[in-house]
């Protein structure tokens, strides 16, 4: 078996763990149904490591198709973490009890103070009192980045297909989209700070790294590898291989390793075990014991 085939195996494999995982960690909140507002949220954001390895599969199934085809594949992955954001936000609404549509601050917290940090603090106050129109203000800067990635990955895909798409526009979104994540999780940074007193039983800061993990580190991989490519570290050996190509082709490779640690992660940070009933969890920890 020569070198090629065993990476390929080696990342197949890796798709097929990530599967298992993710699948029996679904298995188990599907089995311990006891509270939808909660774990409808949980199951979208546990299916986004076997949707990220599956699409970068694809991707490296795929591997001379036209760079239109893997933006789409990238927009899917992309638009998807939208989603999860949006998801975990509501997760945290639904442990504190309030309602995400109407911004109700109970009186027991209303007051808190809300510190800003640098860059924040040139566009707002380095420090604000929890209300009404602070708590929006939070809701909606985690929410433009549910309007904005869609819309980019709606207008790349469309300029590429025109042929009207220069490097210069290509970072432009980069810049943008980078922007646009980096206050949404800005946002759910500062969300937890807040209510960090009441929603400390639900180990929120876990839940919120694993997420956080999955986004950055895929993002920021993708920049550095582009950033190689064009000083000239990774080039074509072959001519009917372009650094386009072989970009994609090791991002998926890498994503789809990857994919296994955040799902062993997630089956930790999204464990079905608070939703079990006390007489089942009773009956795990006697056989501990014993």
């Amino acid at each position: 078996m020569d070198y090629g085939h065993m990476i390929f195996l080696g990342v197949t494999s890796s798709v097929v763990l990530t599967g298992i995982f993710s699948l029996w960690l679904l298995t188990q909140h599907l089995s311990n149904w006891k509270k939808p507002a909660e774990q409808k949220a949980i199951v979208i954001i546990i299916l986004m490591a076997p949707l990220y390895a599956g699409i970068s599969y694809i991707g490296l199934l795929e591997f001379m198709a036209s760079s239109t085809f893997f933006l789409f594949l990238e927009s899917i992955k992309e638009c998807y973490e939208a989603l999860v954001i949006s998801k975990f936000l509501s997760l945290l609404y639904s442990y504190l009890n309030i309602s995400i549509s109407k911004n109700i601050v109970p009186d027991e917290i209303k007051g808190r103070e809300i510190h800003h940090t640098f860059p924040m603090t040139l566009f707002q106050p380095h420090s604000a009192r929890l209300n009404h129109h602070t708590l929006k203000l939070l809701k909606n800067w985690t929410y433009q980045f549910v309007v904005i990635r869609p819309v980019c990955s709606i207008l790349m895909i469309a300029l590429q297909l025109i042929d009207v798409y220069p490097d210069w526009l290509s970072w432009t979104f980069t810049i943008i989209l980078n922007v646009s994540v980096s206050l949404a999780l800005y946002s759910l940074v500062i969300f937890y700070h807040v209510f960090e007193k009441e929603l400390k039983p639900h180990s929120p800061l876990a839940k919120f790294l694993c997420i956080k993990g999955i986004v950055f580190f895929c993002f920021w991989q993708g920049i550095v590898l582009e950033m190689l490519a064009a000083v000239g570290i990774i080039k074509a050996e072959h001519a009917w291989f372009d650094v386009e190509h072989i970009n994609e082709a090791l991002q998926n490779t890498f994503v789809c390793v990857e994919m296994v640690f955040f799902a062993m992660i997630q089956m930790s940070a999204y464990s079905a075990n608070p939703y079990k009933s006390k007489s089942e969890a009773k009956s795990k920890l006697e056989k501990k014991e014993q």
